[in-house]
């Protein structure tokens, strides 16, 4: 490692003002801090609360976010795996087997069966691997494009958007629709305001709405989900649209949904690997618990009112909360997303205010309005713009009562 620290040392002075590649300093920096801890510290105690910056927070969070990887790669691999067991060898078995990814799986001799966690591992690792790296690089050069230019150090928070946007993502979404919505999350959700920090609609999740509403049959439908060519099967919550309970059960048990062994998108499918992740957002104070509850609090609330009125037309009325605490992105979506501490509120009571508003629009766009059976991106993404309402009445009313004690 001395040898790397050298090399970066004897670099570093080209990269400085006056020097011939001043306008990449940018660029060394986020390589020099990505290593090493930064040259130029804080000294003294005055004002220091705690040794973490915006680097461990941010690796904390891709750490929580490993069970959610994991799932990606091995569920994508077993539902494709598990098609082309049912398949046989024609039909969308036969069509697939001659892209370039089952060539590998072949060479590597790991085969397709859907007991074996390596052979899911590796097919799921040959669809999700690709988007994750288009994502880094067309993200990584507005990021890059944009430091350079404004003369500011590259933000590391970038790192955790660019996981978290492959993981909202179909296992067929084409990779140039991964390039265009990233670069679309990160210029108009994020650095057009400024940068990290200074957004107030979560980057990832505008991305993600940005293909949802530009390239619709990409990104939604029964032919995006299981990773097999002329293969089609719905996620459980577009069965619930359609048949209510029994389009659910239809397809997967309840333990089976909280695992994750379902279609979707490729991370977002598994409420334990949310669970472990959540685990480690909360005991290492980084995630808001408060959010997490409140979300949760709100959406079963709604989601049994609904269930216990019950509808002759409407058959997602027949799920009651425990599906959908499973189901679709809710989980993926309390931890990581709705707690990301730039767009979501900041004070407690605002966050409880703020979970809570998320968690019910959740359940009233999945049930109410069946054409979006998802709905916790679109409720996210409304608590966003209402965050700093909420903070700005909760602080209001906090000045209030101080001023009526001070007052008595």
């Amino acid at each position: 490692m001395k040898l790397l620290r050298d090399l970066l040392d004897r670099t570093g002075g080209f990269f400085a003002a006056g020097k011939p590649l001043a306008k990449l300093h940018p660029v060394y920096e986020a390589l020099d801090t990505f290593l090493y801890s930064p040259d130029t510290v804080t000294s003294g105690s005055t004002h220091v609360r705690d040794q973490i910056d915006l680097k461990r927070i941010m690796g904390l969070v891709v750490v929580a976010l490993i069970p959610c990887i994991y799932m990606a790669m091995w569920n994508t691999g077993y539902q494709a795996n598990l098609a082309l067991a049912q398949a046989g060898a024609g039909g969308a078995a036969a069509g697939s087997a001659t892209g370039w990814r089952y060539a590998v799986v072949a060479f590597l001799g790991v085969g397709h069966d859907p007991a074996s966690i390596l052979a899911n591992l590796v097919l799921g690792a040959l669809y999700f691997l690709p988007v994750y790296v288009v994502c880094m690089a067309a993200g990584g050069l507005w990021e890059v494009l944009f430091a350079v230019v404004r003369k500011h150090e590259i933000n590391e928070g970038f790192l955790v958007t660019g996981m978290l946007f492959p993981l909202t993502l179909p296992p067929l979404i084409p990779l140039w629709q991964v390039a265009l919505g990233i670069s679309f999350g990160v210029v108009i959700g994020k650095e057009v305001f400024g940068g990290t920090g200074r957004n107030f609609l979560n980057p990832a999740l505008t991305a993600r709405a940005f293909l949802y509403f530009a390239y619709p049959a990409e990104i939604t439908g029964d032919a995006v989900w299981v990773a097999v060519d002329g293969y089609t099967f719905a996620t459980p919550l577009a069965a619930g649209a359609l048949e209510g309970l029994q389009g659910v059960t239809g397809q997967i048990g309840w333990m089976e949904a909280f695992m994750g062994t379902m279609p979707g998108s490729m991370g977002e499918t598994s409420a334990l690997a949310c669970l472990l992740g959540a685990a480690v957002l909360v005991l290492t104070g980084v995630g808001s618990w408060r959010i997490m509850a409140a979300m949760s609090l709100g959406a079963v609330a709604l989601a049994q009112l609904l269930f216990f009125v019950g509808s002759g037309t409407n058959p997602m009325f027949e799920l009651d909360a425990t599906w959908h605490l499973v189901l679709g992105g809710f989980a993926f979506g309390a931890v990581f997303m709705a707690t990301d501490p730039v767009s979501a509120s900041i004070t407690h009571t605002g966050q409880w205010i703020y979970g809570i508003l998320i968690g019910v629009m959740t359940v009233l766009i999945r049930v109410v309005n069946p054409a979006f059976p998802e709905g916790v991106m679109l409720a996210i993404l409304f608590g966003n713009v209402f965050a700093p309402v909420i903070d700005h009445f909760v602080i209001q009313a906090n000045i209030k009562r101080r001023l009526a004690r001070t007052a008595a």
